[in-house]
């Protein structure tokens, strides 16, 4: 089965259903060669979207990403490049959403990328401290210059959306098109609640992060394995090191397999599968440190079509986590 391409929201842009980010990888674990090897088996599996951030590896990701699609000959065209603002360096004004920050953020992003522009910039938080007008007139400036063309938010609420949209309304501007939020068998509040006014009225598209919640549905972490150098066990994960949770955690863990063993797939290609299944996520942004990995991520796509109300009604028997539905939004 092909890749499916989903319009970003109601913009015209089509990105690949399963994208890939260099979040954890490019950078940190994997240089330019290894970058290469990775990208090219995400494009040879019809991936279009590839999602970077100015604070991933300090900026390094952006320059392995780019130096690694220059190398690799790509026609820009192809390709739907994002990037993400907030926290660029230490400097006062070198994090939060200033128009300052954003347009040198930017110049300095497209710097490292190599590159004319970018598809899309997201906001990668909300920041409090400066004016949403500031920032919505920010982000249509560098739309303007073309330096990006679409603009979007990351783990904003529902309330800051809508107060982008009305600002950008009132001033005739371009409003956020896309959110990037986690979205995962355990977080699924702001995609299935909290954003539901916000599909319709503002056609937000999603480009959603960490499938498998942190590795938790890679399937390798047991009760009594937790690999000292997975990320279930870095530092930065330690607010899961509380012990009843990560038993109820794993109670669902187990009580997926039967699920996935029954459709014949490893765990991580069920929850891929999943976030998928949910027809306003445009794009399910996938990580993998191997070719073998990319492979079996993408594998995913073949397991939508077989992903019946009723086997969903199976997996949500077994992690109970659907968010409650406020009634005025039905």
């Amino acid at each position: 089965m092909g890749m499916e391409y989903r319009h970003l929201g109601q913009t015209g842009l089509k990105v690949s259903v399963l994208s890939y980010g260099a979040w954890v990888t490019f950078g940190n674990q994997l240089d330019v060669k290894d970058a290469k090897g990775l990208l090219s088996c995400c494009r040879d599996a019809g991936v279009n979207f590839f999602d970077n951030a100015e604070v991933y590896a300090n900026g390094k990701a952006e320059e392995i990403m780019g130096h690694a699609i220059r190398e690799l000959g790509w026609k820009r065209s192809d390709l739907v490049i994002s990037t993400k603002l907030f926290w660029g360096g230490q400097g006062p004004n070198d994090k939060g959403l200033s128009r300052k920050h954003i347009v040198e953020g930017l110049k300095a992003s497209l710097k490292r990328l190599d590159m004319d522009y970018v598809d899309l910039i997201y906001a990668h938080r909300p920041d409090t401290s400066t004016p949403i007008e500031e920032t919505v007139r920010a982000m249509n400036w560098v739309i303007d210059h073309g330096y990006a063309f679409y603009w979007g938010t990351s783990e904003w609420t529902a309330q800051q959306i809508t107060e982008a949209w009305d600002v950008a309304h009132r001033l005739d501007l371009i409003g956020p098109a896309m959110e990037q939020p986690e979205y995962n068998l355990l977080a699924r509040e702001k995609v299935e609640s909290e954003y539901l006014p916000l599909y319709k009225r503002y056609g937000l598209g999603l480009t959603t992060w960490s499938p498998l919640a942190s590795g938790v549905f890679s399937g390798k972490y047991g009760r009594n394995n937790i690999p000292p150098n997975s990320r279930f066990a870095l530092d930065n994960y330690k607010n899961l090191a509380q012990r009843s949770l990560i038993d109820e955690v794993l109670n669902k863990v187990d009580g997926l397999k039967p699920i996935a063993k029954e459709l014949g797939v490893p765990l991580a290609q069920l929850a891929i599968a999943w976030c998928a299944s949910n027809p306003r996520v445009s794009s399910v942004i996938t990580g993998a440190t191997k070719e073998a990995q990319v492979l079996e991520n993408m594998k995913s796509l073949e397991l939508l079509p077989k992903l019946t109300p009723a086997i969903l009604d199976k997996i949500e028997a077994v992690v109970q986590s659907k968010p409650k539905i406020v009634d005025q939004y039905r």
